[in-house]
């Protein structure tokens, strides 16, 4: 299933998109800042293996996130946790590819896994947490239509300093109601 969009398209991510470039991703410090995976080292094995777990998973989507013009994958955004009886899930995701940042790649990417959990997985709200340094995903939430619902006051070690975390959701009625 691929959804397309002006500048990007998202697909399932498969084992065939797990790459070099992937893994590099992982292992930057800069790009993986605001993950909570970020102390870790990954190898390949550990991606395919994460990849495989979602393709497995009945409570999960995880897409690659690819340029229209050259289908090179650029992201992932996932689709997790998804509870069948509160029809709730939440949304995260990573831009690797640095030349995207700024684009507004992270909002249609967020406006497309919201539109499918919407639209598709008849979910009723979509949540997403980050820290309050972690601007440029927060701007893209909202952009999204997104709202700051809890603000977290010293709730995450992050670089030494505790900072707050920040808490973004959109129901149903407010994507139908914005569109």
């Amino acid at each position: 299933m691929k959804i397309i969009g002006q500048q990007i398209f998202i697909e399932e991510l498969r084992l065939d998109h797990v790459s070099n470039d992937y893994l590099g991703w992982m292992n930057d410090t800069e790009i993986n800042k605001y993950l909570e995976s970020r102390s870790k080292n990954f190898t390949l094995k550990d991606i395919e293996h994460f990849v495989d777990t979602m393709l497995n998973s009945k409570k999960d989507y995880l897409f690659g996130i690819f340029d229209v013009s050259k289908s090179k994958h650029i992201g992932n955004i996932k689709i997790g946790s998804i509870s069948d009886v509160h029809k709730r899930a939440d949304v995260g995701l990573i831009i690797g590819e640095k030349l995207f940042w700024g684009k507004g790649i992270a909002t249609e990417a967020i406006g497309l896994v919201t539109k499918f959990a919407f639209e598709k997985l008849e979910l009723n709200k979509l949540y997403a947490g980050m820290y309050s340094t972690n601007v440029g995903s927060y701007k893209a939430f909202i952009k999204a239509g997104y709202e700051k619902v809890a603000q977290l006051r010293n709730h995450a070690c992050f670089e030494g300093s505790f900072v707050d975390s920040i808490m973004v959701d959109i129901t149903k009625q407010e994507y139908y109601k914005n569109k």
